[in-house]
């Protein structure tokens, strides 16, 4: 009998910025997904009016088309399941757990916050697990009047059943869960609304999930949905399969605690300002409890598809290594062709990032340098400094450069570099033949006599190529900034 197909959710809650730990756990639903020919379903867990942002819904969808995990079903594309926000889908939620309560499967709960926190209490004290110990579980239609008169609230509880839920993690292998673990659990708010509970599950069935891959925080909770899938099953709500489960290792950040949404190094947006590539800052996420191979860590995204197994994700916690991630997007970026590498770095040579005029930028003089800069980033946005040279109409003003370059004797050296490059053939070979001949009249070798040239004309000791930028500078521009450099010593 064949198997269905594969369809994975990926249902993050609009709230706040996009972090790491959500795009790692997107990457292995969307390349499970297309390793298997599956469908990616984006749900959005909208239900908590309170937290949730229609500005965090819609940095959401940006942060999925920039790092380009397109989906099957979901916002703007629609499918047989719609709608695919939470927030729209309360009838549903209602209709189910209506029939949960029906059927038994649920019941309502008076206990009052005083009271559970009291039995919680008494339970830690005397050595039981403090969960919810079912008093509610049976209460007689004379204890319902008597609590209603009361005017007490009570909310929906799912009634988990009396024996271990075991099943086998697609990451960790089989696990079992005993009831005295895994108490009765809430289901719908007083006030009527569903919980994140309810919600997933019910979604799940109805949208016929057949695999749950998500972090290892919700692991405790996956009894509870099994549960809830086999009593969902009984009503004859979805398909009334069971989806498998498999929980990602924890992302880790400093001091061996779990990387945050309050960690700086976890905001998507940060990578995004500094100019990662999605292709370099996927492939460093993918290898957060994955790998290709032993001996190698760079690969696109269509190798990871095609290579792609779940069962093969570690369980042991992964640590996030800003170093390794630079390292990894500065090889994508080196990876690129000329065109697409001008183009990514484009944004970063214009308004608001360059500190330039727009009318500065030179597109043609930025293609003739853009070789030479290639493998020199680690993100794009280190580009603006290496090109500003170029743009600028003036150097960068760098005191401890011209403090490095401009030796005694500096001053002789540039007047002899300005005579001979007045007179050359303006291409990198002439140039560097000139600035050559001129450090031999003073006794310099060419790394001692290009310093102060490279300083006077681009304002910093390093950077790209020197003959190379010049011959793209021009002469005109590379003679007047000699000058300058001149009246200043002079000065």
């Amino acid at each position: 009998m064949a198997s269905a197909p594969v369809r994975v959710r990926f249902c993050p809650s609009p709230t706040g910025n996009p972090h790491v730990g959500m795009v790692r756990t997107a990457l292995f639903n969307w390349a499970f997904a297309r390793h298997h020919g599956g469908t990616l379903i984006f749900r959005i867990e909208d239900t908590d009016a309170a937290r949730d942002s229609e500005e965090s819904y819609e940095q959401l969808l940006d942060a999925m088309r920039w790092l380009g995990l397109d989906w099957d079903e979901g916002p703007e594309v629609g499918g047989p399941h719609a709608p695919y926000r939470q927030s729209q889908r309360m009838d549903v939620y209602k209709d189910v757990a209506a029939k949960l309560l029906e059927s038994g499967h649920a019941y309502r709960c008076y206990c009052t916050t005083e009271e559970l926190d009291a039995r919680r209490e008494a339970a830690r004290a005397a050595g039981r697990p403090s969960g919810y110990d079912g008093k509610c579980r049976e209460v007689t239609a004379e204890q319902k009047e008597q609590y209603e008169r009361e005017a007490r609230e009570s909310i929906v509880r799912f009634r988990m059943p009396d024996e271990p839920i075991t099943f086998t993690d697609l990451v960790r292998g089989e696990l079992t869960f005993t009831p005295d673990n895994v108490p009765d659990f809430g289901i719908v708010r007083a006030n009527g609304a569903p919980l994140y509970t309810l919600v997933n599950p019910v979604d799940d069935a109805l949208m016929e999930v057949t695999h749950v891959l998500r972090g290892e925080d919700l692991l405790s909770s996956t009894p509870r949905q099994i549960a809830l899938y086999r009593a969902l099953a009984e009503l004859g709500i979805g398909n009334g399969t069971t989806p498998r489960f498999g929980h990602l290792p924890y992302v880790m950040g400093e001091g061996n605690k779990k990387l945050s949404k309050r960690d700086p190094q976890s905001s998507l947006n940060l990578y995004r300002e500094r100019g990662f590539l999605p292709e370099g800052l996927l492939n460093y996420l993918s290898l957060l409890g994955w790998s290709l191979s032993a001996d190698q860590d760079l690969f696109s995204m269509e190798e990871m598809v095609a290579a792609f197994d779940i069962t093969a994700v570690n369980a042991n916690p992964a640590r996030f290594d800003l170093k390794k991630a630079e390292a990894i997007n500065a090889d994508h970026i080196r990876r690129l062709d000329p065109k697409a590498f001008a183009d990514a770095c484009e944004p970063w040579l214009k308004a608001p990032h360059a500190p330039w005029a727009p009318e500065s930028f030179d597109r043609a003089a930025w293609e003739a340098i853009a070789p030479h800069a290639q493998t020199r980033l680690t993100v794009l946005s280190d580009i603006t400094a290496n090109v500003d040279f170029l743009f600028l109409d003036e150097p960068a003003e760098d005191e401890a450069s011209w403090q490095k370059a401009m030796k005694e004797g500096s001053d002789a050296l540039l007047r002899t570099a300005r005579a001979k490059l007045a007179e050359a053939e303006w291409n990198a070979d002439a140039i560097k033949a000139a600035v050559v001949a001129a450090g031999e009249e003073h006794g310099l070798k060419l790394g001692k006599a290009q310093a102060p040239v490279r300083v006077a004309v681009t304002g910093r000791t390093v950077g790209l190529p020197l003959f190379e930028s010049l011959e793209i500078l021009g002469r005109e521009r590379t003679l007047a900034r000699i000058d300058a450099a001149l009246a200043k010593l002079a000065g």
